[in-house]
């Protein structure tokens, strides 16, 4: 029997954490490897000014160590005496895309993700990630509050 995995899809939020304490809790009774993910929204057709395009690399830089140090890195030093397997991932791109193509590539047993993100007005304009990935992904969704 393979190892199963679950990915974690986490933004900072308080939905995200209580999503990885879910996964950590069904890990430690299934042996599971949890892959936290945080996705930065980019889109290569956004319009940009002069400016925007000045400061784009800086910023990007900026957002790179935020996720790497302070949404996965956190939730990896909250969690590291739970005895469960983490790995960690930041990727540039549209959310329900890439955590689509990662539950995929990785092969995926299970997807958690919070009840909400950081923006509800987000949400609400054009619809939850998890709302979109429950479309998209051929595996259990656990929606966590």
């Amino acid at each position: 029997m393979s190892k199963y995995r679950y990915v974690v899809a986490v933004d900072g939020s308080e939905w995200g954490e209580r999503a990885t304490q879910q996964a950590v809790n069904l890990a430690k009774k299934s042996g599971a490897t949890v892959k936290l993910i945080t996705v930065i929204p980019w889109s290569g057709y956004a319009p940009l000014t002069q400016q925007e395009i000045a400061m784009r690399p800086l910023e990007k830089h900026e957002e790179e160590r935020v996720a790497r140090e302070e949404i996965l890195g956190q939730l990896v030093e909250k969690h590291k005496d739970s005895g469960v397997e983490f790995e960690t991932a930041f990727y540039w791109g549209q959310p329900v895309e890439v955590i689509r193509d990662v539950v995929k590539r990785d092969r995926a047993h299970m997807i958690f993700v919070g009840r909400r993100g950081r923006s509800r007005v987000a949400d609400l304009l054009m619809g939850s990630v998890a709302n979109s990935l429950a479309h998209c992904v051929g595996i259990p969704i656990v929606l966590v509050p």
